[in-house]
């Protein structure tokens, strides 16, 4: 939860830069009508403390001077201070429209002035064609405002001028800006994931050995990672992110260990929902992961692609036009989960249902195999809960030793015994209630005990 002290630093930091704002509006609309051969009076930006909110800390930590503080403050005002812009309504009496040269977006004959890239540069640059350059260098791919996803330029038609795009925050750093808090987004066709989180901890987590270490492997990377590729010089020759096949039969663990991985590191973990992403129009399943990529990158997020087979499976021989099509979306796919900065997890019953241009490019391949039967014991033993009452024909190492079942139909069998036993006022748990109810699991899965 946000403390009330961020609220209110954010407010007085946002307070002085919108000030600032008005000033500079006011002064460029004075030496545009007024003296338009002269130069435009300086107005300084205020002083802003570099930790009293997050506002102030973005600033001092990425080192932005007035221009792009000035844009910065320009995409935050119809958000916060609509009417400071509405100046920018002026009509032009000579040809009876707008001006062309103060850039914007106008929602109807009505509706709020929305700045874009000619907005700021009409601010900032005036009719001078140098100072403008430098402006337009603030969306370039290597500034902060891209490598951050702070700020972009959103482009109205596709054969635009780029300057004509809407100025906008990305809506991460809105909420950080203004209510200091983190941003969450909303699943659905703009964003088809959903948060995946977990109460459990890694100790209610049974995984084989070899399998545990190759996942330590991955929270290796996310604690040391940034210092290998700054501090140690390896960007220029390692690929940036982190992905990792997660394979096995079902239920032995793997969006679990997802789930933990976030919940150990502090990284939120998306779990993709594929529904929401394949199509069967051409090109629409590469856009709605392309909406995945540019909302998660630069985040540290995890994205876990849960039944990856139906975005990442093997490509077919081209026999028609809808294979040539599919072919293209993984292709579409290898290159942007190697260039995502994040760590990307793909989760598969099968490995061999894996595209293998997919599996080559991966940092780590980690098998879930069926628990062995000590590990079972101990998914049994602690899968019960203390206040459960086993009755004393109940040998729980029997029961781990006969019946090879995964982590997740062991909890799905405590589960049906369990509350048979509360339906039966306590009734204490015995063999047959567990072996009735291990019958039930394998069932699901077409075999018998």
């Amino acid at each position: 939860m946000v403390s009330a002290e961020i609220l209110a630093a954010n407010a007085r930091v946002l307070e002085a830069e919108l000030g600032w704002l008005a000033r500079v509006i006011d002064a460029r609309f004075r030496q545009y009508f007024e003296s338009p051969d002269s130069e435009m009076e300086a107005i300084e930006p205020p002083a802003v403390p570099g930790s009293a909110s997050s506002y102030g800390e973005a600033l001092h930590r990425l080192e932005f001077g007035a221009n792009e503080r000035l844009a910065l403050v320009l995409a935050l005002a119809p958000h916060l201070r609509p009417h400071v812009l509405d100046i920018f309504h002026t009509r032009n009496q000579t040809f009876d429209r707008r001006f062309t040269e103060f850039g914007g977006i106008r929602a109807g004959a009505d509706g709020d002035f929305w700045p874009t890239g000619e907005t700021l540069a009409f601010l900032i640059a005036g009719n001078d064609l140098a100072t403008r350059f430098r402006v337009q260098k603030l969306f370039e791919p290597g500034h902060a405002f891209a490598r951050e996803g702070i700020l972009r330029l959103r482009p109205i038609a596709a054969d635009e001028p780029p300057m004509k795009g809407a100025l906008r925050l990305s809506d991460e750093h809105l909420t950080l800006f203004t209510v200091g808090g983190p941003w969450q987004p909303d699943p659905g066709s703009a964003f088809p994931a959903q948060r995946l989180e977990t109460r459990l901890d890694w100790q209610d987590l049974v995984l084989h050995a070899a399998t545990a270490q190759k996942v330590r492997d991955i929270t290796a990377w996310v604690t040391h990672g940034k210092t290998l590729m700054t501090d140690w010089g390896m960007a220029s020759k390692l690929r940036p992110g982190y992905r990792s096949l997660f394979y096995g039969p079902p239920g032995t663990g793997k969006t679990m260990t997802a789930g933990l991985l976030g919940k150990q590191t502090g990284r939120e973990v998306y779990r993709i929902d594929l529904s929401l992403v394949v199509s069967k129009y051409i090109g629409e399943t590469e856009k709605n992961l392309a909406q995945v990529f540019d909302r998660a990158q630069h985040k540290g997020w995890i994205l876990f692609f849960d039944e990856a087979d139906a975005l990442f499976g093997k490509r077919s021989e081209t026999r028609d036009s809808h294979d040539r099509y599919a072919n293209q979306e993984v292709a579409f796919l290898l290159q942007r989960i190697e260039s995502f900065d994040g760590i990307a997890i793909l989760a598969s019953n099968f490995r061999e249902n894996i595209d293998d241009a997919f599996a080559r490019r991966f940092e780590s391949l980690i098998y879930f195999p069926l628990p062995e039967p000590d590990e079972r014991l101990r998914l049994w033993r602690q899968g019960f809960s203390p206040k459960a009452t086993l009755a004393p024909d109940l040998d729980l190492v029997r029961i781990a030793h006969d019946h090879a079942l995964s982590g997740a139909a062991i909890m799905n069998a405590i589960r049906s015994v369990s509350l048979a036993s509360l339906a039966a006022s306590g009734r204490p748990i015995g063999k047959d209630d567990v072996v009735q109810a291990i019958r039930r699991e394998f069932a699901k899965e077409g075999h018998t005990v």
